[in-house]
C-alpha cells in the first residue's frame, strides 16, 4: 500500500507531538519526584494551621540582655544566611547536655531563671505562684509553631504540655561548631532569648535534635520567622549549617525575600 507525502509528513508531526507530549510528561513526573523528596514530603502530610507569624525576643521592663561572643548581623536573614560556614556535620556521639551548663540558669541575673522568663515573655494573662514574681503559675499561649492555644497550668504533668524549646537545639550546635565555645559561651546559648520559644510540648518533642532540612514549624506563618531566628542564632555564636540545611533555610527565605534576621532589640 503506497502512502502519500502529505500522509507521511501527517503522521511524523503526530508522533512528533506524541514523543513531545510524553517528554513533558516525564519531566514533570521527574520535578514532582525530586518536590516530594526534599520539602514536599513534609507539605504533604501538614495539615492547613495558622498561628503567630513571628516570637518575641527581649522585653526591657524586666529582661536583662546576654552578650553572645558575635553581634546578631542586621539586614536581610537570606545575606546573613550566606556569611555562614558550610560544613558537615562533627560527630556528636560525646554530646551531653552538661556541655550546655546547668539547664535554666538566672544567665542575664535579674533574679528568675530563663525557663521562667521565656514563660513570662511568650505566655497572656500570666499569673505567677503565691508570694512569687518569677514563678508563672498560669498562663494562655498562642503556640506558635502548630498555632493552637495552649492553656499553661503549672503541675507535675501539666507543665509538660508547654516546653521551651531551643530554636537551634543544642544536640545540633553541639555538631556545628558549639564544641569550640568556651563552657560560658555555651552557658549563655543555652539560656538567650533570643534561641528560646515556649512551644507544645509535642511539637517540641517531635523537633528534638533536628535543624532546617528535617523539621519546619506546621504553622507556616511562622516559618520566616524561625529559619530567620536560627541563622541569626547561628550568626551570633559561630555556628555553622550543613547544605541540606543551607538549601531548606533558602527555600523558606525565597517566600519572604525581606525578611530582616532577628535581633534583641
Amino acid at each position: 500500500m503506497s502512502v502519500s507525502w502529505a500522509a507521511y509528513r501527517r503522521a511524523r508531526r503526530h508522533a512528533r507531538q506524541a514523543w513531545a507530549l510524553l517528554g513533558a510528561a516525564a519531566a514533570a513526573v521527574i520535578a514532582g519526584s525530586v518536590w516530594f523528596f526534599t520539602a514536599g514530603q513534609f507539605a504533604a502530610v501538614e495539615p492547613a494551621v495558622s498561628g503567630p507569624a513571628e516570637v518575641p525576643v527581649f522585653d526591657a521592663g524586666w529582661m536583662k540582655p546576654v552578650t553572645p561572643p558575635y553581634p546578631v548581623p542586621r539586614g536581610g536573614a537570606a545575606a546573613a544566611l550566606e556569611e555562614l560556614d558550610v560544613k558537615g556535620r562533627a560527630a556528636g556521639s560525646d554530646y551531653d547536655r552538661s556541655a550546655f551548663g546547668q539547664a535554666w540558669q538566672d544567665a542575664d541575673r535579674n533574679g528568675c531563671d530563663t525557663r521562667n522568663d521565656i514563660l513570662r515573655r511568650d505566655l497572656r494573662d500570666v499569673g505567677f505562684s503565691q508570694g512569687s514574681r518569677c514563678k508563672v503559675a498560669s498562663g494562655s499561649l498562642h503556640e506558635p509553631y502548630v498555632g493552637l492555644t495552649v492553656r499553661f497550668v503549672r503541675g507535675a504533668d501539666s507543665s509538660k504540655e508547654v516546653q521551651i524549646d531551643h530554636v537551634v537545639a543544642l544536640g545540633d550546635a553541639w555538631q556545628k561548631g558549639a564544641q569550640q565555645l568556651t563552657p560560658l559561651e555555651r552557658q549563655i546559648l543555652a539560656n538567650d532569648p533570643l534561641n528560646l520559644i515556649a512551644a507544645d510540648g509535642e511539637a517540641n518533642q517531635e523537633k528534638s535534635a533536628s535543624d532546617a532540612a528535617t523539621w519546619l514549624p506546621k504553622n507556616k506563618a511562622l516559618r520566616c520567622h524561625y529559619v530567620a531566628r536560627q541563622i541569626s542564632v547561628k550568626a551570633a555564636y559561630g555556628l555553622w549549617v550543613t547544605q541540606p540545611e543551607k538549601d531548606a533555610m533558602a527555600r523558606v527565605l525565597a517566600s519572604c525575600p525581606q525578611q530582616q534576621t532577628v535581633t534583641p532589640g
